[in-house]
Formats: C-alpha cells, sequence, structure tokens
C-alpha cells in the first residue's frame, strides 16, 4: 500500500525538519486516518511539488505531527492530455472528473455543448463547477496522485474550437460508423493532445464543422458506445497505453 496523499498550502519545516499537518487535511489524517507515529505519508501543493514524510506524533483531533527530509517536484507528463467534457446530467459530470483522475488526465474542461441538457449559469454554475475542481482533489489525493488535473472554467464551443487548433493532436470522440478508431490514430510523442465529448445528444453537425476548422477529426473508441460520463475515461486510459506513459 502506497503511503495516503494530503494536501499542503507550502513546504515550510522547522527545526529538525518538524511540520505540523492541521486544519481539515490534519483532522483527517488523525480523527479518519487514525494515522500513528512510523507511518508513511506524502504530502503536497496538488501542482507536482511533493515530500514524502515520516509521522512523529499527533496532537489533539486535527494535528498531525511528521518529519520532512526534502521537497521534490514532479514534472509535468507528455504527451499531456486535456478531456473536454461536454456537461453531463445531474452528478455524472463529477463521476466523469473522479474516474478520469484516478485514470492519470491532466486536465478537464468543461464544456456547455448545444445538446447539453445542464447548463451552468449564474451561481449554479459556480457551484457546479467548485464541485468538479474538489472531486478532481479528492480523487488525486485518492489516487495517490501529486499533480492533480486542472479544471478550466466552462467553455463555449468557440473557446473550445481555440483551444482544439493549438493542440498537436485533436479528435472528437463520435460514434459515426465513418469515423476513424483512435486505437490507430497517430499520436504525438510529446506536447498537447485534446478529445472532445459530447453531450447525451451528442456533437451537432454544427459543432462538428466548427472543431473540423481546427484540425479536429471524429474518432471511434470500438462498437459499443460509451455514456458521456465514461467515455473520456476509456479515451484516456486508450491513450495512455498508445502513448507510454502507461509503460
Amino acid at each position: 500500500m502506497t503511503a495516503p496523499v494530503f494536501v499542503v498550502d507550502h513546504f515550510d519545516a522547522g527545526g529538525g525538519g518538524r511540520y505540523v499537518l492541521d486544519g481539515p487535511e490534519g483532522r483527517h489524517a488523525v480523527s479518519v486516518k487514525r494515522l500513528r507515529a512510523g507511518e508513511d505519508v506524502v504530502l503536497t501543493d496538488g501542482a507536482g511539488r511533493w515530500a514524502e514524510c515520516v509521522v512523529v506524533d499527533t496532537e489533539g483531533k486535527d494535528r498531525l505531527i511528521v518529519h520532512m527530509d526534502s521537497v521534490a517536484d514532479e514534472p509535468e507528463e507528455s504527451p499531456r492530455i486535456t478531456v473536454v467534457q461536454a456537461l453531463p446530467k445531474g452528478d455524472r459530470g463529477e463521476l466523469a472528473v473522479e474516474t478520469m483522475t484516478e485514470t492519470g488526465v491532466d486536465a478537464v474542461v468543461p464544456w456547455t455543448a448545444s445538446r447539453c441538457i445542464t447548463q451552468w449559469k449564474g451561481e449554479r454554475g459556480l457551484k457546479a463547477l467548485a464541485k468538479w475542481r474538489a472531486t478532481a482533489r479528492e480523487a488525486g489525493k485518492q489516487s495517490r496522485r501529486v499533480r492533480f488535473p486542472e479544471v478550466a472554467d466552462a467553455a463555449s464551443t468557440k473557446q473550445v474550437a481555440a483551444l482544439l487548433a493549438d493542440a498537436d493532436f485533436a479528435a472528437v470522440l463520435h460514434e459515426e460508423g465513418s469515423s476513424d478508431p483512435l486505437a490507430t490514430a497517430e499520436l504525438p510523442a510529446a506536447g498537447h493532445i485534446v478529445l472532445v465529448v459530447g453531450p447525451e445528444g451528442g456533437v451537432s453537425p454544427e459543432e462538428l464543422a466548427v472543431f473540423a476548422e481546427s484540425g479536429a477529426k471524429p474518432y471511434r473508441l470500438g462498437r459499443s458506445v460509451l455514456r458521456t460520463s465514461t467515455a473520456g475515461t476509456a479515451a484516456t486510459a486508450l491513450l495512455l497505453g498508445r502513448t507510454g506513459r502507461w509503460s
């Protein structure tokens, strides 16, 4: 079992490498995980900076005292994989973010596609975005990552097209029989890969045309049609294997 991960804002250890993990993370470590002296933990800022530590003691219900030796920086993965996720119904968006994070996606862009039943507007939209970001953080910790995926602000079709135009490989997951299989697409060895996952109603012909102008071709995953909340995870796994990031 790998060491549990906790998120911190800084890595400033005191004399002898003594570091105090407090607040919500400290409470989780002490009162929920019930960590004890001698156990290993990993502290991270979620942006690639991390430190291996050993528990020294606990204080009260929310202070974990650890010994920190040194701090390291994990480089960004290459090629970088971004999934543009159309807004699903209900809590399936959070499910998509959770499983893509556990799989290894580097960034998620919520997309307000024309056929989305769910629409993020005003305060409701801000709350939904905050849930996606919190899900990425918690799933990142659970899967022992030290670099959590970025969850961008909700993007329009025009903004997604601009992202696709800058990618080294851009694809729209589409179930059309004439679409090429993603499993045989020629992929870059480095750079940025961007995948678009449409809503339950599919990507509209108008959106496909806009994305095609940005260099994004339609690709299919397999014979079956996956739900929008699972397609991004399956595609990410396929690309991680094909690009060698899972080797």
